[in-house]
């Protein structure tokens, strides 16, 4: 009894708040081009072969390997792993991170790599090659000592006039007793600009919205979270899920304005159980010379290589109370 109470005396003199064991750590985190050196391909369901019904799709990731622009090496590509694998390990802290929704991951093997330099054999992933262009991809990891995944799919966003990342679904049971939809989105960029761009993001919204408005007809109080790069700001635009980065600052910084592209949905039965938040410790940042004040530390700023970058995009982290 008395080494309980010292234990608990310590903890607050140092000011360490105790997670209890049935808090989830949810982290959503754009990682930013995070490649294998290797040339890749990718074969889809959008198959013109009648035999196999598939498709093999020359990936634009010539950039991304060692003769290409950026000269990314083997050496590179294990750095850049560690250096997301640290991110994550000091989010979670002691006990660790539960869940990670990943975006701009190439492959299954980059997903490997970083479950293994986590920690190796506590974590595993769910991934699905997508159709993107430059063979950015979105992925789940997750602990495997908690959670379970009852069923997972890649939802396809099919337009005739682009190819963007699939929306990635997966129904997962935490701790063998509550179960959890999980939802991992890349909408399409801002390139041509936000406004030009908008209506890619409506059509992708509107696949979501068909996928979220699914889970309330089979299960009308289910547990949902939402996250991903969204590429615009918060909006209350998704019905039947509540945006928790509406009141927060910024994950991504261009020309010196930061903009919450990075955000959670929530479920009304999780909206009092949660809190979102964003990691913005300043390792992981670094001073922005033109503009003032910090911005996220990249892997290259233009075409020069940090070795000790992380990505373009801070992480957000959801903690649920379940």
């Amino acid at each position: 009894m008395y080494k309980i109470v010292l234990v608990g005396l310590l903890a607050w003199v140092a000011g360490i708040v105790p997670v209890a064991a049935e808090t989830l750590r949810v982290v959503s985190y754009n990682v930013e081009n995070l490649f294998h050196p290797k040339h890749d391909t990718v074969i889809t369901n959008e198959g013109v072969n009648e035999l196999t019904n598939e498709r093999i799709i020359e990936k634009d990731d010539y950039e991304w390997t060692p003769e290409g622009q950026r000269r990314w090496s083997y050496t590179r590509y294990y750095r850049k792993v560690e250096n997301i694998a640290r991110v994550l390990t000091n989010i979670g802290e002691w006990d660790g991170v539960d869940i990670v929704g990943l975006q701009e991951v190439e492959n299954a093997l980059c997903v490997k790599r970083l479950c293994y330099t986590l920690r190796p054999g506590e974590y595993d992933f769910v991934h699905y090659e997508s159709p993107d262009p430059r063979g950015i991809d979105v992925a789940l990891i997750y602990k495997k000592a908690r959670i379970d995944t009852l069923s997972s799919k890649a939802i396809s966003i099919q337009h005739s006039d682009f190819r963007s990342r699939d929306i990635l679904y997966v129904k997962a049971l935490v701790d063998k007793k509550d179960t959890l939809h999980l939802f991992v989105c890349h909408l399409p960029s801002q390139r041509g600009g936000a406004a030009e761009s908008e209506w890619k993001r409506k059509i992708a919204k509107e696949v979501l919205q068909s996928a979220i408005d699914s889970v309330y007809e089979a299960c009308p109080n289910a547990k949902i979270v939402v996250m991903g790069d969204f590429n615009g700001e918060p909006k209350e635009d998704l019905r039947g899920v509540k945006n928790r980065m509406k009141e927060l600052t910024g994950t991504h910084k261009y020309q010196g304005r930061w903009t919450c592209l990075d955000q959670f949905y929530t479920s009304p039965s999780l909206d009092s159980l949660s809190r979102a938040e964003i990691y913005n410790a300043a390792w992981i940042q670094e001073p922005d010379e033109k503009y003032l004040d910090l911005k996220p530390k990249r892997t290259y700023n233009g075409f020069r290589y940090q070795k000790d970058g992380f990505s373009d995009h801070l992480p957000i982290v959801l903690t649920v109370s379940l």
